[in-house]
């Protein structure tokens, strides 16, 4: 589902700073050579990333979910002069993608890839978080949540991608993937230690807040 119109989305993109070469070739490569690349955030998604990031100026971001790296060297545009980020993928033969593109970056050095399923691997990080990405299966959303909150700082900000699922959201006889995710706005919706707001851009983005 379309929440603009598609000549006001492709205007937006037009007068959008443009991403970086590397960027633009690894969206290309991703189309070829995935089964699923509407996965990848894409040209607008990836600025506003990028732009929201740079506001931030985080010192540890943690992304939920690589797919191919898209996202991830959008949030690292604004680490700051000593940040790092860590991005966890549950699928290794994505890796060879993200590592070609990461040692493309300006970033190689600064992008931690771990590959396992994210609710084993968040549990293992020491560090507090100043930005979370969440943006991996649907159905542990709020277990992502749960367990990010709690390494998150207080004033840190967690995105979650994908919360208005191409509409469905608004379906009563839903999914179980669907219901997940209607369970996850409601319950960050309700959270007293968090302010949200739900961005209808592409297929929705919760910026959520710690307090």
């Amino acid at each position: 589902m379309k929440f603009i119109p598609e000549e006001i989305e492709n205007y937006c993109k037009d007068k959008s700073t443009p991403p970086a070469s590397y960027l633009e070739e690894l969206d290309r490569e991703t189309h070829l050579k995935t089964l699923a690349p509407v996965m990848l955030s894409g040209h607008l998604q990836g600025r506003i990333l990028a732009m929201l990031s740079k506001m931030i100026q985080p010192e540890q971001i943690l992304e939920v979910g690589t797919f191919t790296g898209y996202s991830a060297l959008c949030l690292a545009e604004g680490l700051s002069e000593s940040g790092e980020l860590h991005t966890i993928e549950v699928n290794d033969e994505l890796k060879p993608i993200i590592d070609q593109y990461l040692n493309r970056s300006p970033y190689k050095d600064r992008i931690k890839v771990h590959i396992g399923k994210a609710e084993e691997v968040i549990p293992h990080f020491q560090q507090t978080f100043d930005l979370v990405f969440i943006d991996a299966g649907k159905k542990l959303y709020g277990k992502f949540y749960r367990q990010c909150v709690e390494k998150l700082r207080s004033g840190g900000f967690i995105f979650a991608d994908n919360v208005l699922w191409s509409g469905k959201v608004l379906e009563k006889d839903a999914d179980e993937e669907t219901e997940a995710l209607k369970e996850f706005n409601e319950m960050v919706l309700r959270d007293p230690e968090v302010e949200v707001v739900v961005l209808p851009i592409r297929d929705g983005v919760s910026v959520i807040r710690k307090k």
